[in-house]
């Protein structure tokens, strides 16, 4: 998972390195052609284009930078951590949800079932084991789970 998201987010930064020193450059260099730099929408387009990528470019590498410093041997072996997958029953209405909790950088916002470990409900249930009942504090009021399944991500790797 951790190389996805490193694979992912280098992709990114290789596409806007290139953007940023070819593609940018070029527009740049005609819209300066153009002449008067006050009224030229091309130009004030460009360089606000640079900004942006420059400003995600450094938001990447942060990014990249964290990731590199994430210890494997820290996630819990025997509870809720980064890369579990965790089945959860809501006591309410008895409904069972499976999740499965992931780094914000490598959500899928098409599928439900990842929540991000830095999201209320992932920090709630974060080294919280088979048994155990989390209150998550949601816009909508208090939800209860209890945890009824539990894959670790050390589990899932050892397969």
């Amino acid at each position: 998972m951790l190389a996805e998201v490193k694979k992912k987010l280098s992709d990114e930064v290789e596409q806007l390195n290139r953007e940023l020193t070819v593609t940018l450059p070029e527009a740049l260099k005609k819209a300066l052609a153009n002449g008067d730099l006050r009224e030229n929408g091309d130009y004030h387009a460009a360089l606000e284009r640079q900004g942006f990528v420059q400003a995600r470019l450094s938001h990447l590498r942060s990014r990249l930078s964290k990731l590199s410093q994430i210890d494997i041997s820290k996630i819990p072996a025997d509870g809720v951590g980064l890369g579990s997958k965790v089945v959860v029953e809501d006591a309410a209405t008895g409904k069972r949800e499976a999740y499965e909790v992931v780094l914000p950088d490598a959500m899928n916002f098409d599928d439900p079932s990842q929540i991000s470990v830095a999201s209320p409900l992932g920090r709630s249930m974060v080294e919280k084991k088979v048994g155990d009942t989390v209150d998550v504090q949601l816009p909508g009021g208090v939800r209860k789970l209890k945890i009824l399944e539990l894959v670790t991500f050390h589990q899932l790797n050892a397969e």
